[in-house]
This record gives C-alpha cells, structure tokens and sequence, in this order.
C-alpha cells in the first residue's frame, strides 16, 4: 500500500506564518527576520547532525531566534522571544493541504507527519492545524538524535510505517528533504509552490513536482 511521508514544516505547515506576529514585535523587519529565522534554523540542523552533537529542533529553533534578532540588531524581550517560540506551536497549515489530505483520506492512503520536530511538539502543531485527524501517524527524527537529510532518518521512516522501502514517498517542499529521500531509493514529491523556487542541481531530481499540495490526488487517486 501506499505509504505518504508529509514533511511538516514548509510543507503542511507555513512557517511564514510567524510573520504577522513578528510585525508587532519589530516592525518592517518582519519578513527578513522571518526569512532569516528559518535559514538559520535549518543550518543549524545541518550543523549539529555534522557534528554528532545533537540539539533537538526547539534548541534550534531558539538559537536561530537569538542570532535574527542580534543580526538584525531587534531588541527583544524574554517577553518577545517566549510569544514568538510559542506561535511556533501554532503555526497555520497552508492553504492547499487540506483539500489534499481530506482526498487522499477518502481514498485510503496512509499518510504520516515525518519531521524534524520534536514529538510533543509536533503534535501540538498538527493538532491546531487540524491535520492530526488526516495522518496514520507520526514519525519524528527525536529517537534517531539526528536530522534530515541524514540516511538513518529515512531509513527510520521505513522502520517506524512498516512499508517496503518502494511503496513510501517523501513529500516535501524542502530541495535537501528530497534529495536525502531519493539517495535512499525512496521516492519523493517535490512541491513547487513558488516558481522562483528552483531545485537544486544535483543528481537526485524529484520523482514528480507538482505546484500545489492539492494536486496529489492526481497522483495517487
């Protein structure tokens, strides 16, 4: 059967839906300190799963919080940078994900959150999204005590759904999330939503890309 592996952030999840509260807190450096937030957070996965040192994705995200706000000299209260970890815990899905996930329900596919967050996070998260309803289940990186795109994570994908390796795909708005999926011989999805995006050249190219998460159905139904 079909096994669908969901990428959350920047995939289900908008992680520019920190935005709207950033601009209350400092103003019109709102959607560079957004921007630069989620390039740093991700770096600093990247660097701790070099490392072998691991920090779980809240510690992540935090230290990337703090290095926006003295890169963009923000003056931040504890105040600030506590309201802004907690929407993190509530970020909007997009607005192309429910149409997706209710189709691909209907049809029987099993579809699981797999995800560099943090387990109690995450449910969090998908819980006010109103994704949790949709998924099989979810898969974090957290027991691994690495991050994507290492091979074991996706190799703990395969061993957390029970599926043959050629029956799951990643589903992912992350170029890194699928070229680390495709070098494991999964196959993935590429979800092109903004067409200056382009993918990166390498050798590991999408199975498919589709522009909108809706379009899965035209996939797999």
């Amino acid at each position: 059967m079909t096994t669908l592996a969901f990428d959350v952030y920047g995939t289900l999840i908008d992680t520019a839906g920190v935005t709207t509260t950033l601009s209350a807190i400092v103003g019109d450096k709102a959607t560079a300190f957004s921007n630069l937030w989620r390039q740093k957070q991700l770096e600093y996965t990247w660097r701790y799963g070099l490392m072998n040192h691991y920090q779980d994705f809240n510690v992540c995200t935090r230290q990337a919080l703090e290095f926006c706000e003295e890169q963009l000299d923000c003056a931040l209260s504890e105040t600030d940078r506590k309201r802004l970890m907690e929407r993190y815990l509530t970020l909007p899905a997009f607005d192309d994900v429910m149409d997706g996930l209710e189709s691909l329900k209907n049809a029987g596919i099993k579809m699981y959150a797999f995800s560099n967050g943090r387990p109690a996070d995450l449910a969090t998260l998908l819980d006010h999204a109103e994704i949790t309803p949709f998924l099989t289940g979810t898969v974090s990186v957290d027991p691994k005590k690495t991050f994507k795109p290492n091979p074991v994570i996706y190799q703990h994908f395969v061993d957390s759904c029970g599926a043959p390796r050629d029956e799951c795909w990643l589903v992912s708005s992350n170029g890194f999330d699928v070229c680390g999926a495709i070098a494991t011989d999964m196959k993935a999805i590429w979800i092109q939503r903004n067409q200056s995006v382009k993918f990166d050249h390498w050798s590991q190219k999408p199975t498919k890309t589709i522009d909108s998460f809706s379009k899965l159905k035209n996939i797999f139904i």
